[in-house]
């Protein structure tokens, strides 16, 4: 597990997914028999390692990559790295026959992406890339909805993501200060429309088409060390996606945005026989049969209560992390050797929008996706 001690491969990949997974004794296999992990933490500094170590119990840490790749002990290599570090880590493990659980982006450019997914399918590697917001409790509903043909013909997709990073002067920022300058891999297309493709792509259909508008709107921010730096990357990206099939989505990501919704992301689902917003966690619905009569009159108060129209969607589940769930997914694939649809190849389709949606804002037109493959 390559770069724990960032804040997301600290919490959502090893606490609450693998250590989880090593807590509960293991995985159940279709065979009734169980599987259980064994992690080995990897990153520069060796007093974080051994103080994580130490604080979970965990036996195996280094700063020598090289040699964990080497070693045939260890199976999967995990990549939680910065965007910048994270191709040639990838192409190590490729080389050394591992089998790869990375984050997203894959690569910095779509070139790279594809490169990546071609060397490890000549090198017969297994491949799996997060795709943590299908896990959603939200998402899982809405797929529930789609699946049962809730909506009828699906029209378009809103979606709402985002709140307010604050610029470091006054109160710390909650992201890093990378995030905020292009030349070290950072903004919000790059951080947010890998995971818009394949939420799109696996829930409404292919995305055919971008058209972009990234936005700088706060330069002056301060460091971790309370130091002034000047923002380069943008902060905020307004997205209209063709879909196949005619679906139209639009999404804004923002960090500049003060929350006035139930949720830090939102998506809203309009179809011929009903529509659906949903969460994180919950999702909402108005059916066809239920869907008032609105008319509009500037000139009269409306007195009605819109948001009492809709209906709550039960939990009818047992929803787990979603970081862990695919985990588990990804780890029972690997032992059973059965393909796993969210590979390199679907990282590099994540690459692809992101790298359009920043061509598309520089020069300010749509642009089209060609498909990607292979060969």
């Amino acid at each position: 597990m390559n770069g724990v001690s960032g804040r997301m491969g600290y919490r959502q990949h090893l606490v609450r997914s693998i250590l989880a997974i090593r807590e509960q004794g293991g995985i159940e296999l279709p065979d009734g028999s169980k599987v259980t992990v064994k992690p080995l933490l990897v990153g520069r500094s060796e007093a974080k390692l051994a103080e994580l170590a130490a604080k979970h119990g965990i036996e195996d840490y280094t700063t020598d990559l090289d040699a964990a790749l080497a070693d045939p002990r260890w199976e999967i290599y995990a990549d939680f790295l910065v965007t910048k570090a994270r191709a040639t880590a990838l192409r190590k493990a490729i080389a050394a026959g591992k089998t790869i659980y990375t984050e997203k982006p894959t690569a910095e450019s779509l070139e790279e992406a594809l490169e990546l997914a071609k060397l490890a399918a000549e090198a017969g590697v297994k491949t799996g890339v997060v795709h943590d917001k299908l896990y959603l409790p939200g998402l899982q509903k809405l797929k529930r909805l789609i699946d049962s043909g809730f909506f009828g013909r699906i029209l378009s997709v809103r979606g709402e993501f985002g709140y307010w990073v604050f610029e470091g002067d006054w109160q710390p920022a909650q992201r890093p200060s990378w995030n905020y300058r292009a030349e070290d891999g950072g903004g919000i297309i790059v951080d947010m429309f890998p995971h818009w493709n394949y939420v799109l792509e696996n829930l409404f259909g292919k995305v055919d088409s971008v058209y972009a508008q990234a936005a700088v709107h706060i330069a002056d921010r301060w460091d971790e060390k309370g130091e002034h730096y000047t923002a380069t990357a943008e902060d905020a990206a307004y997205g209209v996606f063709e879909l196949e099939g005619g679906v139209v989505a639009q999404i804004n990501s923002s960090w500049t945005v003060r929350v006035n919704r139930d949720e830090l992301v939102e998506f809203h689902v309009d179809g011929t026989h009903g529509s659906a917003v949903v969460g994180l966690f919950g999702a909402k619905i108005q059916p066809r049969n239920a869907t008032p009569k609105p008319v509009w009159n500037p000139d009269l108060e409306d007195s009605h209560d819109y948001d009492a129209d809709w209906q709550q969607v039960p939990t009818n589940d047992v929803f787990i992390n979603g970081f862990r769930q695919q985990w588990e997914e990804f780890l029972v694939s690997y032992v059973e050797d059965t393909d796993y649809e969210f590979d390199l190849l679907a990282g590099a389709r994540g690459v692809q929008l992101a790298e359009a949606g920043l061509r598309s804002s520089r020069e300010g037109r749509k642009i089209e996706l060609d498909a990607l493959s292979l060969d």
